[in-house]
């Protein structure tokens, strides 16, 4: 059997010899990818790369106005122009930039706080974690939209206030997840000789419990970054969302949604890029959630 000595041995020959394996079993895990899975992540890497590289990829200006609103595709405007005359391509290209990296940064700013507080209610349970518990119990009783919509009409819709405000509101069902994963990894006989030799929380928190519970919350931060995706962009597309004239994908359907009465399929290219995006992470979230399970497929 394994003692707690020998799950302390860390031998520097040991280290890269870990690393090596670690790159073989994600070479070998990418190659048994399904090809939902791959192309998930071909769509992913696509955006990613829009978004990072938007101002070298957009034909003109984000907020370039032209003399020509509702200009018709092709020539000199690939996709056409908005109400405005602005160019339909540029906005999308930027709207990718826009709208992902705020919910990414939404994302990660919700599980620093819902992990955090989900693990520090699993370790010191009591009243500690009654407290949190309830306080999540009411805010989780809200709407979610609803609630966003009350709070940005209050404070404004900046984004600074946009990504606070979805975080928080977010973060309670990243910290009921964390809260339940951990509660079965605190009771472990490793975590106890860990407070038995006097370490301390953050190192038991970082070394201990958090790499016993990472599979499930990356799988969950996928879907939580979907989650927020598309709350972002329906509250842009309730006009409390990222204002103009920052591009958005949310809000250029609402601005171009009377193109669609007189055929116009300008208004769906931003709502199928909002979907397509939604799906291709849910693809890849399914494919990690089938590894990390420990499920076969049956031949």
């Amino acid at each position: 059997m394994t003692t707690v000595e020998d799950h302390q041995l860390r031998t520097e020959d040991a280290l890269p010899k870990a690393r090596r394996t670690r790159l073989s079993l994600i070479r070998r895990a990418l190659r048994s990818a399904p090809l939902s899975a791959w192309f998930g992540m071909i769509v992913i890497a696509a955006y990613v790369i829009v978004a990072i590289f938007a101002p070298w990829l957009a034909p003109y200006g984000e907020a370039q106005i032209f003399p020509e609103p509702y200009a018709p595709w092709g020539g000199q405007f690939v996709l056409g122009t908005d109400q405005l005359g602005r160019d339909m391509l540029t906005r999308l290209i930027y709207g990718a930039r826009n709208t992902i990296g705020i919910a990414l940064v939404t994302t990660l700013l919700s599980f620093a706080v819902g992990m955090s507080l989900g693990l520090l209610a699993a370790i010191y349970r009591g009243w500690i974690d009654q407290l949190l518990s309830r306080a999540v119990d009411v805010l989780m009783s809200i709407p979610l939209l609803i609630f966003a919509l009350m709070l940005l009409s209050t404070f404004g819709s900046s984004v600074f206030n946009l990504i606070v405000i979805i975080a928080i509101l977010d973060s309670t069902r990243v910290f009921r997840l964390s809260r339940a994963v951990a509660m079965n990894v605190v009771v472990m006989d490793f975590v106890e000789a860990a407070r038995l030799r006097g370490e301390r929380l953050g190192w038991i928190m970082r070394r201990e419990i958090l790499p016993n519970v990472m599979p499930p919350m990356i799988a969950e931060f996928g879907l939580r970054f979907c989650f927020v995706f598309l709350t972002i962009s329906a509250l842009s597309f309730l006009g409390v969302g990222i204002q103009p004239p920052t591009a958005d994908w949310g809000s250029m359907v609402r601005e171009n949604a009377t193109l669609i009465t007189y055929g116009d399929i300008t208004p769906l290219l931003p709502a199928a890029a909002i979907a397509l995006l939604t799906v291709a992470v849910n693809f890849v979230v399914d494919w990690f959630l089938h590894r990390t399970s420990g499920l076969k497929d049956e031949h």
